[in-house]
């Protein structure tokens, strides 16, 4: 068997028992899956996983790191565009990527139940730096062109880029803050869209675009998250 066989074989036993944790987490939540569960649904030895999987943590880990990769592919097209102008640019890959959020909106809930508590801030911190390694060099790819278009003035393109990310992983926190800290009530969704208004706001000024267009567009977006929140 060749070394590009075993290789591929590695890989799609691996993303089964992703898909499987996956599916467990979304339903019934990170604390309550067992490694066990996964052993039964996949019909696979203890041993097996821990061939792929050093521990339940690094299997979580390894689901976050997925969702990273598949985000990276779906940002690089756009990115990459010879026809498309930086700021349509800008505008789409932030599209996409809450459309992405949208589409699995009970996975990415589920995994913000555990992902943002205390015990995770370490592996939070370095799953963030692998998100700026992946995601900064396209969104300054795509600042650099805005600035070479007049539409952009930041003369830092690969700062602004890391700021992006910063603030995006700020809005995060805040999301979860008002979405997960009381359950039971209804969210207050006003406050998640001032928020969102406020990080428009701050991107822009880094960017050094047109005031407000940029929160034109995400509004759109939190008006669907109202919609499905509700």
């Amino acid at each position: 068997m060749t070394r590009s066989v075993k290789a591929y074989e590695y890989a799609e036993k691996r993303n089964a028992i992703l898909d499987v944790a996956a599916r467990y987490i979304t339903t019934k939540g990170y604390e309550q899956m067992t490694t066990q569960d996964i052993l039964e649904a996949l019909r696979i030895s203890r041993g097996a996983f821990y061939h792929y999987f050093e521990s339940k943590q690094a299997l979580l880990m390894a689901l976050v790191e997925r969702i990273g990769e598949q985000a990276e592919q779906i940002v690089l097209p756009i990115a990459s565009s010879r026809e498309m102008p930086a700021q349509d640019k800008l505008l789409r890959v932030f599209a996409v990527l809450n459309q992405y959020k949208q589409d699995n909106k009970d996975l990415i809930f589920a995994f913000m139940r555990v992902w943002y508590a205390d015990e995770n801030a370490l592996f939070r911190q370095k799953l963030y730096q692998a998100r700026v390694k992946r995601l900064a060099p396209r969104l300054s790819q795509i600042i650099q062109q805005g600035v070479a278009e007049g539409v952009f003035t930041t003369p830092f393109p690969d700062q602004a880029a890391r700021t992006i990310l910063a603030l995006i992983e700020d809005l995060g926190y805040i999301t979860v803050e008002l979405l997960l800290a009381e359950e039971d009530k209804h969210p207050d969704i006003s406050r998640l869209i001032q928020a969102g208004e406020a990080t428009a706001d701050a991107l822009e000024r880094v960017l050094g675009m047109k005031p407000g267009c940029l929160w034109q567009s995400w509004s759109e977006d939190f008006s669907r998250w109202q919609a499905l929140l509700a």
